[in-house]
Parts: structure tokens; sequence; C-alpha cells
């Protein structure tokens, strides 16, 4: 078996700023073989790590569908994002993983989907948005929410269009607060919910973005009707060894490295209590 704490080789092909503070990573392992045999699924994440440095989680944002590389966005926020930011094409850096659970994927086949994200966290949203539309026929309308702070704060901005081109896919962008060469929509996500004719019957929501986004989020879609089981969010924590063994990410009996990042909002109620 495999070591999990022992780093395997990736080459950073590609970078693209998507913010100022937001860099797109496009990876690829430097044993052909790795690459070519690496699966996961939408939802799970990496540990990066910057040797002499550290090592963090990071969300992978490139879909299943796509082979033959994997992509990171991360948020320059600390010490090894700051130097991971730094680095040039053709840097190494080493990669564990795949870790956690990921998103429910086949279990909603047939189902209505409505994505709602928030600033970097349509990161992980990304993943599943396409794995979904590169299958469109398996799924039936695809809503996308979006929100950040401000325009600048905006990632994956050159994508919005390509997803609403898709057949049956509705994509709505809103920020905090504009500038003067906005003219979109102005508030807090949420804002959007009136405007995109969501029907809970048939549907299952995925929600990623800030923590105090989150509970606003959930709370107008039980509003909707949309039940517990049926709401699916991330849950962030310092997932430090991604193997369930070092705790730092324990929520009473779960821990969120491998029972984790995605949980319903019933299992996230029951953590909780």
């Amino acid at each position: 078996m495999k070591d999990v704490y022992f780093p395997d080789i990736a080459v950073i092909d590609n970078i693209r700023n998507e913010t100022g503070d937001v860099k797109t990573f496009t990876m690829r392992f430097k044993d052909p073989d790795i690459q070519e045999n690496l699966t996961y699924r939408s939802g799970q994440f990496f540990e990066v790590s910057i040797f002499g440095i550290g090592e963090m989680p990071i969300s992978i944002t490139t879909s299943p569908s796509h082979k033959g590389f994997f992509e990171l966005s991360v948020k320059n926020v600390g010490l090894v994002s700051g130097v991971l930011h730094g680095l040039p094409s053709g840097s190494e850096v080493g990669i564990r993983g795949p870790f956690g659970n990921g998103f429910p994927y086949e279990e909603v086949f047939g189902k209505d989907l409505l994505f709602v994200g928030g600033g970097i966290g349509l990161a992980p949203l990304r993943s599943l948005i396409n794995n979904v539309l590169d299958n469109r026929d398996n799924f039936g309308r695809v809503i996308i929410l979006y929100g950040s702070r401000t325009p600048g704060d905006l990632v994956f901005r050159d994508e919005f269009k390509a997803w609403e081109d898709q057949p049956d896919v509705s994509t709505l962008v809103t920020v905090d607060r504009g500038d003067e060469k906005w003219v979109g929509n102005v508030g807090v996500v949420t804002t959007l919910f009136p405007k995109a004719g969501i029907e809970s019957k048939n549907a299952v929501a995925f929600v990623c973005g800030p923590p105090v986004m989150i509970p606003f989020v959930i709370k107008d879609l039980l509003k909707l009707g949309f039940k517990e089981d049926t709401i699916i969010s991330t849950l962030e924590r310092h997932m430090k060894c991604g193997a369930g063994k070092c705790g730092h990410c324990c929520i009473g009996h779960k821990y969120v490295c491998v029972d984790g990042p995605v949980f319903s909002y019933r299992e996230m109620k029951a953590m909780m209590e």
C-alpha cells in the first residue's frame, strides 16, 4: 500500500491569474504512470507541499472527466500559499491524496441541480459543474448562482458564458459592492434566489463558500422547500494529515478530512449536536 504521508512530485505547467489574490495552477504528476492512473471525485482535496515551507489542503477544481492534468485554485492567505503564488511555471511541489469523500455524483442522476457558490468556494463546485455539463444528459435543469465581494474578486469569469450556453443551464452572478463598470446584480448571493426560478421538488443544492455565507444560504433553501438531505455543503477545517490520524479536523465523532469535507445539512446538524 502506498504511504499516504509520502508526497508525489507534481510539476506546475501553467499559472492563470483569477483575481489579485487567487491563482489557478495547472499541474501534472512528474511520474506519467501516477498521472495516467489518477482518479478522484469532485469535492476531494490534495495536500500540497512546498518543501522546506509547509503543507496545505486545497480542493481540486478540475472535473474528473478532464484527463492528463489537474488544477488547483489557491487564494494567497498565508505562508505556504504565499510561497506557492511566487513560484514560476516548471516548479515542482509535493502532492498527497486525493483525500475526502467528495460530492455525490451518480447518486443525483436525474435530479435538478442548484449550485450556490461564494468567493473561492466556487473552486470545488467548478469541478462538479464541469463534470455535470460534460455528462449533461444524466441531469435535469442546472442553476448556478455565484457571488463575490467585488467584481475584481470574481473567479472563473471566462467560464460563465460557456456554462450559460449549455442546454437548460441558468447562471446568475452578483457582487456585494459594484464599481463604476459593473452593470450586473448587486447584493449577497441569496438575493439571486427569487430571480432564479428555483424549484425544490426534484432538486439537490450544492453550497460552498465562506463559513459566514453558508448558514444564510441553508436557511433560505429550507424556506424554499429543500430537505435537509438535499442540501449538500462543505466544512472548512485545518485538515493536516488527510487520513484521520492527527485530530486537527475532528468535530464530535467525525473527521472532516475522512468523513467529509462534504456533508448534507442533516449530517452537519447531527455533528454539531
